[in-house]
């Protein structure tokens, strides 16, 4: 098996988890309370901000121009891309992005993103692509899952996370991390993967931790 192969089924018990959590189901079948789906939209917006800073450290840690540059393409991608369904959606619930910055980090998206960020500062690309590839690629397969339901690509408010996250475009964009990931961790050594699955396994436990505080409207 590929490396990324390996990782995708150490943490697969911990995925199906989250194809299976009702925050995620409430997408689906357009039943999540908007409430809910409004925290959500809050603590997300603020963890994208510290999740392109984890790209950011790739940018810093890489050696090879080429490298750099897919960090820092990624970057663009969420401040500019990503961000902008949380701007939509912060448009049709009336906030603006002053009042997000005046939301406190729930502790679960606290305690995420610190163990990203230490994981890069500590770590080499491989390690920081591991941290950032649990986020990206858990969401391309709910954005996947999600879209094999009945109308729930054409929901009228939620319809539109859907097709974003099971859309071409961030499909691909996943699909370059998942290589990334197997051209990085290329050869290495068995000690070595075993400090990339526990990253990644970690990471995917605190995604399942992300929906569970969005759920229990956790503040």
């Amino acid at each position: 098996m590929t490396v990324t192969e390996r990782l995708y089924q150490a943490a697969r018990p911990v995925w199906e988890t989250c194809y299976a959590h009702p925050f995620v189901r409430g997408i689906g079948d357009g039943t999540l309370e908007l409430e809910k789906f409004r925290h959500f939209l809050l603590q997300d917006y603020l963890y994208l901000f510290d999740y392109a800073r984890v790209f950011a450290y790739g940018v810093v840690k890489a050696r090879e121009p080429e490298l750099m540059r897919t960090f820092a393409d990624n970057i663009a991608a969420i401040l500019g891309g990503e961000m902008s369904l949380h701007r939509a959606y912060m448009a049709r619930l009336g906030i603006t992005e002053e009042q997000v910055f005046a939301v406190k980090p729930a502790l679960p998206n606290l305690s995420y993103t610190h163990y990203m960020l230490a994981v890069a500062a500590g770590g080499g690309p491989a390690e920081i692509v591991a941290a950032i590839l649990a986020c990206s690629w858990s969401y391309a397969e709910i954005g996947a899952q999600l879209a094999k339901i009945p109308c729930a690509a054409e929901h009228p408010f939620y319809g539109e996370w859907v097709q974003s996250y099971a859309g071409e475009d961030y499909q691909q964009t996943n699909n370059a991390l998942v290589e990334l990931m197997d051209r990085l961790a290329k050869d290495c050594t068995e000690a070595a993967y075993r400090r990339l699955e526990e990253i990644f396994v970690a990471c995917s436990r605190y995604e399942l931790g992300f929906w569970d505080m969005a759920w229990d409207l956790e503040q």
